[in-house]
């Protein structure tokens, strides 16, 4: 009987120590093929990002070799389809920025103040329903907010400006800030909770309303993921398309009066790409050199992120 029993616990041992092992090949298994499956994802972004500026090099290379990057770059005249023809990209550029600032203005203090609401002031229950019903603006498509511009912010604003076209960059800019203001709080809300609790108690404990909690310790601790949250939004109303197509205009000139009409270097894209300019010739090339041009501005806002990011991160 003993003899039994010894058998059946080194049998249950041995069938353990095999379940063991068949699982722990088995995780080893799934390690791998996550591993790979995840290596395989990022080369493909890489290799997607590469082939993209491989793309715009190309094909910017036709056009630079007939326009120089100088003229490109100072001049103050853009008429690739019209005679005399200019490939000076300031009033694009221009234009773009007119319509950037005018975003942010509108989203930054907004978005920050519904960051310090949320982060601070609403209770638990509201800031579960406030947050997803405010994200629904980031997921409402551009070609709507670019009709909502033109037939109701344009006409309400010419009521205060009479002599404002109904294609205007103020319009164009009023409701790209309302479509950047989810990125804006969003991502500074998630920053200031990330604050430890402990420190807004010691301010607590010192006598410091919540206003002076939010604005003298909240928002210095969580200040890169704050700045991130603007950058990151200044890249996307630079990047935007459909709204500066619908209510900007197509009128390339140097101004800063935000009434005027102007065009953006991305509705200068969709214009020219929905024209019959021969596949091609040097006007078509003006879009790979414009994108180029969009694609550094771009890149250039995402490296001084990740630059705000590691100067000024805190780990608690």
């Amino acid at each position: 009987m003993e003899q039994d029993l010894t058998k059946s616990k080194s049998k249950i041992i041995w069938l353990g120590d095999r379940a063991k092992s068949t699982w722990g090949k088995r995780q080893n298994i799934e390690g791998r093929a996550a591993q790979i499956f995840l290596l395989i994802c990022a080369l493909l972004s890489i290799a997607t990002t590469v082939g993209i500026v491989v793309s715009l090099v190309s094909q910017s290379v036709g056009f630079f070799k007939e326009v120089s990057i100088w003229e490109f770059l100072t001049g103050t005249r853009w008429t690739p389809i019209l005679i005399p023809r200019s490939y000076g990209v300031l009033p694009l550029v221009v234009g773009t920025l007119l319509v950037t600032i005018i975003s942010v203005i509108v989203a930054v203090p907004i978005g920050m103040g519904i960051a310090i609401f949320l982060s601070t002031y609403a209770p638990e229950q509201l800031r579960r329903i406030i947050k997803p019903v405010l994200e629904i603006l980031a997921g409402i498509p551009t070609v709507v907010y670019g009709y909502f511009a033109i037939t109701l912010v344009s006409p309400m604003l010419q009521k205060v400006f009479t002599n404002m076209l109904i294609f205007n960059a103020l319009s164009a800019g009023l409701v790209m800030g309302l479509m950047i203001i989810p990125m804006v709080s969003s991502l500074s809300e998630d920053a200031m909770m990330a604050v430890p609790q402990s420190l807004k108690e010691g301010a607590f404990a010192l006598g410091a309303t919540r206003f002076e909690v939010a604005l003298k310790v909240t928002i210095p601790s969580a200040l890169s993921g704050i700045i991130t949250s603007i950058i990151l939004a200044l890249s996307r109303a630079i990047g935007e398309t459909m709204i500066v197509t619908i209510a900007a205009g197509a009128t390339p000139k140097m101004t800063f009066n935000p009434i005027d009409s102007i065009q953006t270097m991305t509705a200068f894209i969709v214009q020219l790409s929905l024209g019959e300019t021969p596949h091609g010739s040097l006007e078509y090339n003006t879009i790979f050199a414009v994108g180029l041009l969009l694609f550094l501005m771009t890149l250039i806002m995402n490296l001084l992120s990740q630059w705000v990011v590691s100067r000024w991160h805190r780990r608690y």
